[in-house]
C-alpha cells in the first residue's frame, strides 16, 4: 500500500533527505517549504508556503494523509529575551509550534477514523536544555515537546503513533552561518562528544524507522540525536 507523507520544510536538510528516503521507499511524498521546489524523483508533490503565515492552501492542496513529518523550523539567533521583539516571538512561535499543532489538528480526525496515523514531530536538543538557541527557540522547542508528548497520550488507544527527534547540532543550509570563517562549526564540533555534526541524513533514516509502524510499543518518545551533546 502507497503511503502518503507529509514533510514540511521540504527544500533542503532534514526536510529533503525524508522525502528523499520516503520517495525511495515508493512512498507519495506531499512537501511543503517557503523556498523552491527540490528536485527529486519520485512520486512527488509540492507546495510552495511560508508557514509563518496563513497554512489553509496546505489543507485546501491535501486532504488527507497517512504520515507526518512536521519538520519546518526557523532558529533565532541565539537571542536572549530583552534582544527578540513582539515580532520575533511571534514568527519563531508561528512556524515551530502552531504551524505543527494547526497541522496535526488538520489532518488527525481522518486518522483517527482509522486508527492508524503517524506523526512525527522535529524537536531539537533545545526541547530538552538551554543553550541550543536563544529565548523564542528554546521555549519553542520546549513546548512542541510537551505538546509531542500529550498527543501520543491522547490518542495511543485509538491507532495514532506520535514521536519527536531531538537533532544536536546538524549541518544544514539553516545552520550554514557556523561553517563561516569566524563561525561556531569547529567549536561545536570539538564540544560534541562523537566530535563531528550530526547529518541531516542520519536524522531522516531515524524517520524512517519511526514511520515503520514496526515499534507500535514506542509512543511519545523524544528521541535526541544530538552526538552525545546532551550526556555533558
Amino acid at each position: 500500500m502507497t503511503r502518503r507523507v507529509l514533510v514540511t520544510g521540504v527544500s533542503s536538510g532534514i526536510g529533503l533527505e525524508q522525502a528523499r528516503l520516503f520517495l525511495k521507499k515508493g512512498d507519495q511524498v506531499y512537501g511543503v517549504d517557503k523556498a523552491e521546489k527540490p528536485e527529486l524523483t519520485g512520486d512527488f508533490h509540492f507546495l510552495q508556503l511560508d508557514l509563518a503565515g496563513d497554512v489553509q492552501p496546505l489543507f485546501n492542496w491535501l486532504l488527507d494523509v497517512d504520515i507526518i513529518c512536521n519538520t519546518a523550523g526557523i532558529l533565532d539567533d541565539y537571542k536572549p529575551l530583552l534582544g527578540q521583539s513582539d515580532c520575533d516571538l511571534q514568527e519563531i512561535f508561528a512556524v515551530n509550534f502552531f504551524a505543527v499543532a494547526k497541522i496535526c489538528r488538520q489532518y488527525l480526525p481522518k486518522m483517527l477514523e482509522r486508527k492508524a496515523g503517524i506523526i512525527i514531530n522535529m524537536c531539537s536538543i533545545a526541547s530538552v536544555l538551554a543553550g541550543g538557541g536563544g529565548s523564542a527557540y528554546t521555549a519553542s522547542k520546549h513546548a512542541l515537546a510537551g505538546f509531542t508528548k500529550q498527543l501520543a497520550l491522547d490518542y495511543a488507544d485509538q491507532g495514532i503513533q506520535v514521536f519527536g527527534i531531538a537533532p544536536g547540532a546538524v549541518q544544514t543550509a539553516m545552520t550554514q552561518a557556523d561553517f563561516e570563517d569566524g563561525g561556531l562549526a569547529d567549536w561545536v564540533a570539538q564540544e560534541t562528544p562523537i566530535k563531528r555534526w550530526v547529518q541531516p541524513q542520519e536524522i531522516a533514516e531515524m524517520t524512517l524507522f519511526l514511520a515503520s509502524s514496526k515499534m507500535q510499543s514506542m509512543q511519545g518518545q523524544i528521541i535526541q540525536m544530538d552526538g552525545g551533546w546532551g550526556l555533558k
